[in-house]
Order: C-alpha cells, then structure tokens, then sequence
C-alpha cells in the first residue's frame, strides 16, 4: 500500500512537467539580423528567458499556458496569445519610433559583423565600418576587410580588379539587391558605379553561393544592398575634397507618401580633375574622371504583397595617357572612355501563407544597357551590351526541419563588340530550373543541398550541384563546409580591356568553352568569452580545382598577351586565412588577419607547344591586414588606422635577350588612416591613403616609347598612386 501511495505521490509531482510544451525560436530585427539579449517571457507564469547569439531562445510553457512576450530596448514588445500549435517561431521585432528626450542608449555599432546564423561563411559590411574610410564607391569599401583584395588593372586605364579566395574578380559573382549585375564589359569599371554613401550594407560570402542565384559563383559572392526608401533618412549629404583634385557630392533622401508608399532618389556627382605625374614617366598617375550617377527606386506594400521597382543611369568619362602640362609632345599617346549605363529591376512578391509555416512567390526582372566607347591611343574600341535577367521562384516551409524552394530563370546577354575594323558580335541566352532543399535541425546543424540544370544557347545544357552544412556544437563555435560547381562564360575583350593598354599583340584562340570549377571549402569561427569581452577567431581553407579555364597567357611572349582554353591542364587556388578580433577595452576593437595563397595554372606557348606550370603572375603570395578603431565615449570622436602587409610575387616571364622588368617583386606595405568628429547629426572626417607614400617604381614599362614594341602599362603589383590626403562631410536630417 505504502508503494503505490509513493508511485501516486511521485506521479502528482511529475505530471506538471510531463505536461510542459517546449516552444524554440529565433528573434530578429526589421532587416533579419537577430536579437541578442532579447527577453522572452510567459505572463500567465513569471517565466521567461534570454536569446542567445543567434537570436535563438527556448521555452517551457506550462500546460494551458500559451502566452508569450517578446521585447527589447528600442524595439516595440509583441504578444502572441496563442503558441500551443507552434514549435519553432520566428518573430520580427520594429524599432520604436518614440522619441525619448532623457534617455540616451550609447553602444557602438559593430561594423564588419560574422552573420553566425548564416549556413554560407558570410561577413556583413555595415555602414559603420564604410564610413571608417573615404569610401567613395564600392571598390574602396573594402580597404578595412581582410577578404577581399582591390587594385588596379593597369597603370593608364584607373580599372580596378578585386580577388577573393585567390581568385581573380570575373569568379566573383557581383549582385546588387541580391540580382546579378556588372556582368562583361562592366567588369573593369563596374564598382566603381556605386557610390559609398548609397550602400546600406556589403554581404561577402566565400565559396560557391547557392543555386538560387545562378550557376557563376566560382569563387565567392559580393552582394549590395541599397539604402531602402521606407527605412532611410530624410536627407543625407556626403561632401568629399581630396588634395590629388577630386571633388565629390553624394545626395540621398528618403520620401514616405503613405504607409504603403515610399520612394528614394539618389544623386552623385564626382570629377578627378587633378593632372599629377610624381614618378615623372610623361603620364598621369591617375586619369581625369566626371561621372554622373542617378537613382531612384520605389517600395510598395499592401497587405501580403511587396513590390520594389528601380532604375538607374550613369554617364562617365575617363581620360589618361601622357601627361603634355609638362612635356612637350606634339602627338601624345592618350587613353578615353566615354561610357553610359541605363539599369532597371523590379520585384514582385507575395505571400501565399504565413505564421510559423510560410510559402510565398516572387518574381524578379531586371535589365541594363552598356554602352561604352574606348581609344587606346590610335586602337578604338566599341562595345554595346545588352542584358536581361529573370526569376521566378516559389518558397514553402513545410516544417521546422524542411523548407524547399525551386525556380525558374533566363538570361540573355548581347554584345556589339568592335575592336578597330573586326567585329566580335555575339549572344547567348541560358535558362534554367533549380531546386534547393533545407533542413534544419533546430539551431545546431543545417544542411542545404542545391541543384539546378541550365541550358546555354553556345555550350547546350550543364548542371550545377551545390551543398552546404553548418554545425554549431555550442552557440559559440560555428563550423561551415561547402563543395560545389560553378560556370562562366568568359568574354575576352570586354572583360580584359584594359590589356589594351599596351604594344603587346593579342592572340584569342578559336572555340573558346565555358569555364567550369569546382570549389571546396572548410570554415571555423569561434567566439570565446574573454575578460567579460567576445574573442574572435576564424580560420578557413578553400580549394579551387578548374576543370576548364579561360588562360590569360602573358608569359609565353612579353610582346603577346593569348587566351587560350585549359584543354585538359592543370589549374588551382589554394587560399587558407585565419582572422581574430577582440575589443581590447571600451571603444576600441583590434583586427588581425592572415591569408596565405597558392595560385597554379599551365601555360602552353602558342607557338611551340611547350608547357609550364607556374604561380600566377602579379599575385601576392600572402596579404596580412591589422586594423585598429577607437571611439570615444559618446561617440562624439572615432579615430581609424589601418595597416595592409603585401608578399611578393612572380611577375610575368621578362625576355630572356631583353629583360625589361625582374622576375620577381618585393612585400610591401600601405598604411591608412582617418580621423571623425560626431556631432548630432552632421560629422566631419579628415584621412590619408598611402600614408607614407609608397608607389611601385616604374610602373609602365618603357613610357618613354608609348608606340614601341616593349610599351606596357599592365604590369601592376603595387600602388601606382602615392599618398592621398582627404576630407568631408556628412550631414543628416534624421527619419523621426
């Protein structure tokens, strides 16, 4: 009798917690970045909870208890009255609006943050951390980041290239608004189109991205995302002077005509008109620039349906060569780019059903015309491209474990390519069909596995297999893998014209193929309580292996650039990075990273047939970057340094009889530096570039002899430019 009143009694005590409901989810802001430190709590029981780093929280609800509220500084609270059906939530908080006069939360924002919750090894570049530099457009956004590399081409043309894992930037796929953009001939100039004070944030992804937007990311992703109409200020004015003569304006506002419309207008205007030739080869160091830049771009909402619509139109020209203030030249070799670029997108989405299980349609479209004319001295060339993309997509979330999404897609690109009298017209237009599976298993391990099968109108039907994993052991470790495939289709001119920029003759072998690759990486990040403070440690490898690739062969002949296919060579990249960040003290964060690079490709010389396997030339072999920011209490002063240790590398094979250039070049190192004053809502800043002036020495080869047979200006490895002193303004009427 005693043993069943004890079994009885034992049941009364358990039956309250056998009757609990767990309830998981994730709390985010308006822009999806989570919560942390969110409060989590039951009304009805006095429970309650904290979210972690992720935004994830946990609950345990008490039978008959159903309630939850969720809220944070800042943000307006929300209540759901009923979870009883739910296991896994995610719940949007808005920021509130209400102005509190006495009360001022100060807490810097971050400004390169790792997105922990993100399944691709992603960083987010914020506002914050563009604004610790000039950053001008988007090829200076990334002077602080560690990732991702930004030089010039050449040392005539001001065309910029950036790498990322190793990889040159045409196998970097470029979006904006998360639309593939900057494709062919916008290649060279392309990022230099978006204006700084424009970017709401840089979303940098490494290894293959995933096969929703398209079938090109060989070697990572670099996605834009414009400042939004319905979230931006009022008014922002950027005002820029640098003392090598260029003079900047950005202007932006952000106009609300009813709660369910909005529209943003951006203008930019810039001119490099400063003729400066410090190493005295006869050319500008930089060419004279003016562009033009206008936006405008329109949010709509109503009920489940959101729709965004946006164009744009740039008008640029470009000017260098040899510099005649100073020399007396009655026929001087000289360089110009006259270029418009009209851009449009839209897109269209509608929610089928929401709640905990959503599904939803969208359809993206977008469009653009390239129109640019070029004279390289007494070589001209024209090119016209035209471009089409569009994506029909459909997302269902069956579970908290499953959710698939599948689509369609079409792009056409068009090319009126003239170079001197030879026409290289063309066209190629790929459709294709994806399908990508997610599960996720609460918020420790997350797998997507992607495929999609494209057909090309040249090279006929490919496909392309994408998987990616993330592991979180703990909330504060992160472990990523990815393997994947990735196509291109090169084009030789417009990609490459700034080769033009040199005596050396062009050789473009015939039935060039796509390029194909496949790309492996591992990545882990950890973020370890230190001192009351977060430790940040990350370190990855990625390994790129091409199947097929486009040779760009300046090393056969220092007379010939060639391009040639694979053809069954050997060619890989090996990148292996580790980066730590730790807030030393209050205000002030110290960046370190390191990035090791092996980059190896066959070289056959058109002529003989004979085959080299060697390192790929202009490339440093590592690149270590330090980076220190401090702000004062209050936010009222931010001070900004910035140190970028550059490897040697292997320059192009020189003439054996004739050697114009070493073999190898030199480490080296550029120091940056800025200095702001905050006031309420106005800031002035005041930095240098190239702080102690170094320059690559000789820059053009034989520049003395523009139209002889050895004149090169493409040999770059360094800084052609030497020390920038700049400053500005940036002046807001805040949305309040």
């Amino acid at each position: 009798m005693k043993k069943n009143i004890i079994i009885l009694f034992l049941l009364a005590l358990a039956l309250p917690i056998l009757a609990q409901k767990t309830v998981r989810g994730y709390v985010f802001d308006a822009i999806n970045e989570p919560l942390v430190g969110a409060t989590v709590h039951c009304e009805q029981t006095m429970q309650g909870v904290i979210t972690n780093a992720d935004g994830f929280f946990e609950i345990n609800m008490a039978e008959g208890k159903t309630c939850l509220t969720i809220s944070f500084i800042g943000y307006v609270s929300q209540t759901l009255n009923d979870v009883s059906n739910e296991t896994e939530l995610k719940i949007i908080l808005q920021e509130d609006a209400t102005v509190l006069d006495e009360f001022v939360l100060n807490q810097r924002a971050m400004g390169t943050v790792t997105l922990r919750n993100a399944t691709l090894q992603t960083q987010r570049i914020t506002t914050a951390e563009l604004n610790r530099a000039a950053c001008c457009n988007l090829s200076e956004s990334f002077e602080t980041n560690a990732s991702v590399d930004v030089s010039f081409s050449d040392a005539a043309t001001g065309a910029k290239q950036i790498r990322l894992l190793g990889l040159a930037g045409t196998y970097v796929q470029k979006m904006t608004e998360n639309i593939p953009n900057f494709r062919g001939v916008a290649q060279p100039f392309g990022m230099d189109y978006i204006p700084g004070s424009w970017i709401e944030s840089i979303q940098v992804s490494k290894g293959t991205s995933s096969v929703k937007n398209g079938y090109e990311a060989l070697a990572g992703q670099i996605n834009v995302e414009y400042k939004k109409p319905q979230e931006m200020d009022k008014l922002f004015v950027n005002l820029y002077a640098g003392d090598a003569g260029r003079l900047e304006a950005n202007v932006d506002a952000g106009i609300i005509l009813n709660e369910n419309l909005s529209t943003g207008v951006f203008a930019h205007v810039s001119s490099n008109f400063g003729e400066h030739d410090k190493n005295d080869d006869g050319f500008l160091d930089e060419p004279l620039t003016r562009q033009v830049n206008l936006m405008n771009r329109w949010h709509h909402s109503s009920g489940n349906y959101v729709a965004q619509y946006g164009a744009r139109f740039v008008n640029e020209l470009r000017e260098s060569g040899q510099f005649a203030k100073h020399h007396t030249i009655d026929d001087p070799y000289k360089i110009s780019f006259n270029t418009n670029r009209g851009e449009f997108f839209t897109k269209q989405a509608y929610i089928l059903r929401g709640g905990d299980l959503p599904s939803s349609v969208a359809l993206i479209a977008s469009g653009s015309v390239h129109d640019q004319k070029a004279m390289f001295d007494r070589t001209q060339y024209d090119v016209n491209q035209k471009n089409v993309y569009l994506s029909a997509m459909f997302e269902r979330t069956f579970s908290h474990i499953h959710s698939l999404s599948t689509g369609l897609s079409m792009n056409y690109d068009g090319f009126n390519e003239m170079l001197n009298t030879t026409s290289y017209n063309r066209s190629e237009t790929v459709s294709g069909a994806y399908a990508e599976y997610t599960l996720h298993l609460y918020h420790q391990f997350v797998m997507v596995a992607g495929i999609r099968g494209d057909y090309s109108t040249q090279y006929g039907f490919f496909a392309t297999p994408r998987l990616h994993v993330r592991y979180s052991p703990a909330e504060w470790v992160s472990l990523r893998t990815s393997v994947g495939k990735g196509f291109r289709t090169p084009h030789v001119l417009a990609e490459n014209n700034y080769l033009l920029a040199s005596s050396r003759r062009i050789n473009i072998a015939e039935n060039l193929t796509q390029e194909e690759a496949w790309n492996t990486g591992f990545n882990a990040t950890f973020h370890i309580p230190v001192a009351n403070r977060e430790l940040t440690v990350s370190g990855e490898f990625y390994h790129t292996n091409f199947i097929n690739q486009l040779v760009v062969d300046v090393d056969s002949d220092p007379n010939m650039v060639s391009f040639y296919n694979l053809d069954g060579g050997r060619s890989f990249t090996n990148s292996a990075q580790i980066e730590v960040s730790y807030p030393l003290f209050d205000g002030f964060t110290l960046t370190g990273a390191y990035r090791y690079i092996k980059a190896m490709s066959d070289y056959r010389n058109p002529e003989t047939g004979e085959v080299r396997f060697l390192s790929k030339p202009l490339q440093s072999d590592y690149k270590a970057l330090a980076t220190a920011s401090y702000q004062t209490p209050l936010g009222k002063w931010q001070f900004d340094f910035t140190g970028q240790f550059n490897g040697g590398g292997r320059m192009p094979t020189p003439s054996a009889t004739n050697p114009l250039w070493a073999e190898r070049f030199d480490p080296y190192t550029v120091f940056l530096g800025q200095v702001t004053k905050n006031f309420r809502n106005f800031s002035v800043y005041l930095g240098s570039e190239n702080l102690f002036d170094f320059r690559q020495s000789n820059p053009i080869i034989d520049a003395a002899n523009p139209r002889g047979d050895n004149f090169d200006a493409t040999m770059i490895w360094g800084p052609v430019m030497g020390r920038k002193v700049y400053g500005g303004i940036r002046w807001t009427i805040p949305r309040i």
